[in-house]
């Protein structure tokens, strides 16, 4: 009985402190699941710099649609006001810089420069980019009639969709 006792112990005193490991993806190496938690650290730290809000308080969600797609920024609680002013503001800003042409913010935040970006700026009169308000927080609703430039607006969201681990379809 004192042995199946220690054996209980150490079982639920590993298993307790040791990291799970089942966020790595499968075939992933130690390393790589190691870069890919810093890579995914630094997004956050990078994000909060250059949208202004806490990544942990925030929804992220990009959606592909036939004539471009949205980027939707959701507060977790309904009740965090200061988060939800904040994305606010950055999506207004967004779809102001994206107009321009400026995907700096982008940039920043993932460390690179997400793919469709170059044809987003060589493309940017064939697009449009419309700020809209939410319950919870924001959208900016990108459309375009301009096939290469659909390629190019699916690239970038379809980037940030792996990059933020959000899932979107």
């Amino acid at each position: 009985m004192y042995t199946r006792l220690n054996v209980a112990a150490v079982v639920i005193l590993v298993s307790t402190s040791v990291p799970s490991a089942q966020s790595m993806t499968p075939g992933m190496t130690h390393k790589e699941h190691q870069h890919q938690m810093q890579k995914e650290a630094d997004l956050k730290k990078h994000g909060q710099a250059a949208m202004g809000f806490d990544q942990d308080a925030a929804a992220h969600h990009f959606r592909l649609y036939a004539d471009g797609g949205a980027i939707e920024v959701e507060a977790k609680l309904p009740a965090d006001n200061p988060t939800r002013s904040a994305i606010r503001s950055h999506l207004r800003e967004i779809a102001e810089q994206f107009s321009a042409g400026d995907f700096t913010k982008p940039c920043e935040t993932n460390g690179e420069t997400p793919p469709g970006v170059a044809d987003l700026v060589r493309l940017r009169e064939w697009m449009t980019y419309r700020y809209q308000e939410t319950p919870a927080g924001g959208r900016v609703r990108i459309t375009t009639t301009n096939r290469e430039a659909l390629s190019a607006v699916h690239a970038f969201l379809t980037y940030q969709i792996r990059e933020h681990g959000t899932k979107n379809p």
